[in-house]
């Protein structure tokens, strides 16, 4: 990882680095998203083709150049390697502008504390420079350990 200042574009906690998505992330957001068991809950955001992969990381970066945040890539502080993703994108939800929180591990990742941790900065940075828009997360009914991840008091700064 390169070396940043402290900006919307670097987020860091104890165990992880959270950075703002940059081509060459283009081959681990194709990795993280064609593995059926990451988007088992929401099979709409698998992809199959690097082309695909491209154009997400282009939706992101777009969103970032809009309004100066997005979705992160997250990893280890002891490692330059990529786990997955976690940021917050703007929508309508109900006539009502909000923040939704989203989160995508590799499968090699879960069940270690690593998409609550990067959740808990990204809310964390949303509170501080966002706080008027509603930060909320959409989980699917099935999908209990993002239920877990999506329990408000995680969130508290």
């Amino acid at each position: 990882m390169s070396e940043r200042s402290e900006t919307a574009e670097e987020l860091k906690t104890a165990r992880l680095w959270l950075r703002r998505p940059e081509e060459a992330d283009i081959d681990v957001i194709l990795d993280v998203h064609s593995d059926p068991e990451t988007c088992v809950h929401n099979p709409s955001d698998a992809l199959t083709r690097h082309e695909e992969a491209e154009q997400l990381y282009r939706r992101w970066d777009k969103q970032w150049e809009q309004h100066g945040y997005g979705y992160w890539v997250v990893g280890r502080r002891d490692s330059a390697r990529q786990l997955g993703f976690c940021g917050i994108k703007p929508m309508e939800l109900h006539g009502i502008q909000v923040l939704n929180l989203f989160y995508r591990f590799a499968a090699s990742a879960w069940g270690q504390g690593f998409a609550g941790e990067a959740a808990t900065a990204v809310t964390t940075w949303a509170a501080a420079h966002v706080p008027d828009i509603p930060l909320i997360a959409r989980v699917r009914p099935a999908n209990v350990a993002s239920q877990r991840v999506a329990q408000p008091e995680r969130w508290a700064p």
